[in-house]
């Protein structure tokens, strides 16, 4: 089993995303109706003297389950567990991580739809009864069951395909919330506060179109920034305008829709060797040379929510929208 550590000693969490993430509900930026009646929850069961109810949290990746998890440990003063489903291999991984729970942690799972479902069953009594239930082998060949109590404690899990999730354990989610792309008024002052926490000073104007071409993901809008500030350091730049943040972005291949060398890719095979389609995803993931997960969780989403390509009974189509970007003549009755 992949090693269970906090929040702060977390592997995968460089000096960067721990520096820009937001600590509390004031500071994060975007999914209003979420936060506040996330707000009213733990506030309710702080009034109550117990733990906060066990959440869902689904929606495309960088759109901030993460940081919202991190969020909800802080606003309950509690400490914050982090496992990722591909971590929990065996029944005995889960116990591991159940069974070293104090009262009132949290307990963050991420990719929570890919825990096998025969582990799951361990979650349904420590979700509902928080007890742990084990089956220990006998040296004669039998077994036997044993209950441990678990303190209360609050599971969160994040997932960006909801629809994987079996309803057994959907089901036991008390408090289940779908995170949504952000507008570019609430990526600009996502963008504005990360030059703050990384004094970068950036123009107004820069800031505008670096949260205009960052697909709409609070994650990508901050990568983008710091890729930005790179290139403003090395060019001797005390601030980003808007002529560095061009001459960026266009060395990084984000045109101005915001799209990059992979979502280009995509629309060209769908166009010029699929004829625009119908054709599957992971007929296009083979001819660009990605995988099916990949195409459907990062690339397709934007594309679709922007209206460059549908999806249909039959595969993918490419919409008028995307022959205009790529200067390709559009056929009606194509």
């Amino acid at each position: 089993m992949k090693r269970l550590v906090d929040s702060e000693k977390r592997d995968d969490m460089d000096v960067f995303d721990q520096t820009i993430r937001p600590q509390n509900l004031d500071e994060y930026v975007g999914q209003e109706e979420l936060k506040d009646n996330i707000s009213v929850f733990i506030k309710a069961c702080k009034m109550r003297n117990e733990s906060l109810d066990h959440v869902l949290l689904y929606g495309p990746p960088g759109l901030g389950k993460t940081t919202m998890a991190h969020i909800i440990a802080n606003e309950m003063g509690a400490n914050i567990r982090t496992a990722t489903g591909p971590s929990i291999e065996k029944s005995g991984d889960l116990a591991a991580i159940l069974s070293t729970l104090e009262e009132g942690d949290v307990l963050f799972i991420d990719e929570i739809h890919r825990i096998p479902r025969y582990i799951e069953e361990i979650l349904y009594p420590a979700m509902e009864d928080f007890v742990l239930d084990i089956v220990i082998a006998n040296g004669d060949g039998t077994s036997r069951n044993l209950r441990i109590d678990l303190p209360p404690f609050t599971l969160v899990g994040a997932t960006t395909r909801a629809g994987d999730i079996s309803a057994p354990l959907r089901d036991r989610f008390g408090i289940v919330a779908k995170l949504n792309y952000y507008n570019e008024d609430e990526l600009y002052k996502i963008v504005k506060r990360t030059s703050k926490v990384l004094n970068m000073p950036i123009e107004d104007g820069a800031a505008k179109e670096l949260a205009r071409r960052s697909r709409r993901t609070p994650r990508l809008a901050n990568r983008l920034f710091k890729r930005v500030r790179d290139f403003a350091l090395v060019f001797d730049s005390p601030t980003i305008d808007e002529e560095i943040m061009n001459v960026s972005l266009k060395r990084l291949n984000v045109d101005n829709y915001g799209l990059d060398r992979m979502d280009t890719e995509y629309l060209e095979a769908l166009i010029t060797k699929f004829n625009g389609g119908p054709v599957g995803a992971g007929t296009i993931a083979t001819s660009i040379g990605e995988e099916v997960t990949t195409i459907e969780d990062v690339v397709e989403p934007y594309l679709l929510q922007e209206g460059f390509i549908k999806r249909t009974p039959r595969g993918r189509v490419a919409c008028e929208k995307a022959y205009k970007h790529l200067n390709i003549e559009f056929e009606q009755n194509k």
